[in-house]
């Protein structure tokens, strides 16, 4: 598969080159060919002088970026930092050719303070020249700081709000409180049929999430488990629960490409009898809910699975692509997968090979005026979190909306550390345009991740979202107008609720303003 980008002459080093141009040990990194950092055939083990010796310090996040290219033919590159610790890190892997550069975008954390080393191999007998290479080190509250500069520019805007009285003029020194209470940045979460028949269950989720995705429900083994006996009764009402409470429903999933996710009865059909009843499955399913879903995932897990392509050829998952978006043209159409940002170490969705297929989607005859979304599962164990930066910066050059669609943490002691720091990744990378949890819960266990116990009582991994939700929500306090009666501020993208008090009036006023796609509003007491 092609990468989505290869130049012919590699870019100047991010970050002016950082630690790897002053280091005294390391080669120049830098030159007209490109340095040859890997010989043929190296495994795990660098080959001699093919490493770079890099003081590392603790606590600090490394950001790497390469330019890459072998010698002949095409394949998977790894970067490795050793941390003084001596643990051996995948700070990336992306596909490479020959004959053109390709950037690598990665990292990888340092607990511990000291020597550490920098190594590159490679799956094919080539030579790897490595170019305008650089690793730069972020302490963790440069990372932190890094992401509030982002969230002020991507999520927050600089807002006017002008308040007159019943005569007209303005008024100044009026209080305001505001509340955000609707639109904003898109937080959701995974829904359980079981919303349907537990009220506390309706109010834990409806208070706090603007998504929902049904873990199973619209899968295509809930909706026809027996062939040719189809049931929409229960995501029906999951979708109606949803849009009481204005819930946004992403559609999940059209198809699974999970040969182990197939009912026994779709295995066994013929080619020509499973092209039948994937038309019958795709035109049911898109245009019972046309209209209704503001995303579809449309072939899950295409990267890693392949059952339909196996059956029908290369073009299976852009074919369905474009009859989905002939039966409803509202909902953004996703490729959805796991391990793109969440796992370097697995080569088949690495995000040059998520690019490589989104193109190969896209570029269907039919295809290339359809809305794309880049759906990211984030089904993390140990989080690299200056990876998943890299992954993301990676993926944004695709320029469609990105959304992390799944995510939750494995249960661990730093479980509750992990899923902030991975939110608020997520949170500050203007690529990314929402965020669902996969708190997918039932009475027995959750999937993963458990958000509340048994009753909707908040564990701790529900406490750091409630904590991250009223963050990314919060208003000044003790607004006042100022003499010309306006009041300016940052806040959130969203609709407010904001009532105003004020000496020359009787009652408080409340009005609703959308700042979501405007930054003024002007605010009247009625006559």
């Amino acid at each position: 598969m092609g990468c989505m980008q290869c130049e012919k002459e590699p870019p100047k080093p991010l970050y002016g080159g950082s630690i790897l141009m002053t280091s005294a040990e390391a080669p120049t990194t830098v030159s007209a060919g490109g340095k040859k950092l890997l010989m043929a055939k190296s495994k795990s083990a660098p080959a001699k002088g093919s490493t770079l010796k890099v003081e590392l310090e603790k606590d600090t996040h490394y950001a790497l970026s390469a330019w890459l290219q072998l010698s002949k033919s095409t394949g998977d590159v790894r970067a490795i930092l050793v941390t003084p610790d001596g643990n051996f890190n995948t700070a990336g892997m992306i596909v490479v050719q020959s004959g053109c550069w390709t950037m690598l975008k990665g990292g990888a954390t340092s607990v511990a303070a000291g020597k550490g080393e920098l190594f590159f191999e490679t799956n094919v007998t080539a030579e790897l020249m490595v170019d305008s290479m650089a690793l730069q080190p972020f302490s963790f509250e440069e990372w932190q700081s890094h992401r509030d500069e982002s969230i002020a520019k991507e999520r927050k805007k600089k807002v006017k709000i002008t308040v007159h009285g019943s005569d007209g003029n303005v008024l100044p020194d009026a209080e305001l409180s505001l509340e955000r209470v609707a639109k904003g940045f898109p937080l959701g979460n995974a829904m359980t049929k079981e919303i349907l028949d537990i009220p506390e269950y309706e109010k834990w989720f409806t208070s706090r999430f603007t998504v929902a995705t049904m873990e199973n429900e619209m899968k295509w083994y809930s909706t026809e488990y027996d062939q040719n006996q189809e049931l929409y009764e229960i995501p029906d009402k999951m979708l109606a629960l949803a849009e009481k409470y204005n819930i946004s429903v992403r559609g999940h999933n059209v198809f699974w490409d999970d040969q182990s996710k197939q009912m026994d009865w779709v295995s066994k059909l013929s080619v020509p009898q499973l092209k039948k009843a994937m038309a019958k499955r795709l035109k049911n399913v898109v245009s019972h809910y046309a209209g209704k879903l503001i995303h579809w995932d449309v072939l899950n897990e295409n990267l890693h699975y392949s059952f339909f392509e196996d059956k029908l050829g290369n073009s299976a998952s852009a074919e369905v692509f474009k009859e989905v978006a002939k039966l409803d043209d509202k909902p953004i159409l996703f490729m959805n997968e796991y391990n793109t940002i969440e796992e370097p170490n697995d080569a088949a969705p690495l995000p040059t090979k998520y690019l490589a297929k989104l193109k190969q989607i896209q570029s269907y005859p039919g295809n290339s005026k359809l809305k794309y979304g880049i759906g990211l599962e984030s089904h993390f164990d140990t989080p690299n979190i200056p990876y998943v930066r890299g992954s993301l910066d990676t993926l944004a050059k695709a320029k469609v909306p990105i959304w992390l669609t799944e995510i939750d943490v494995k249960k661990g002691p730093k479980q509750v550390e992990y899923l902030e720091e991975v939110m608020r990744e997520g949170f500050a990378h203007p690529g990314v345009k929402g965020i669902v949890l996969w708190g997918a819960w039932h009475a027995k266990e959750c999937y993963v991740m458990c958000l509340t116990d048994k009753n909707f009582k908040n564990l701790p991994v529900g406490d750091i979202v409630d904590k991250l939700i009223a963050e990314w929500k919060a208003v000044p306090k003790d607004a006042k107008t100022d003499d010309k009666g306006v009041f300016e501020s940052e806040l959130f993208h969203g609709e407010y609720n904001v009532t105003v008090k004020h000496k020359s009036l009787k009652d408080p006023l409340v009005h609703t303003v959308n700042l979501d796609s405007k930054s003024e509003a002007t605010i009247k007491a009625k006559e």
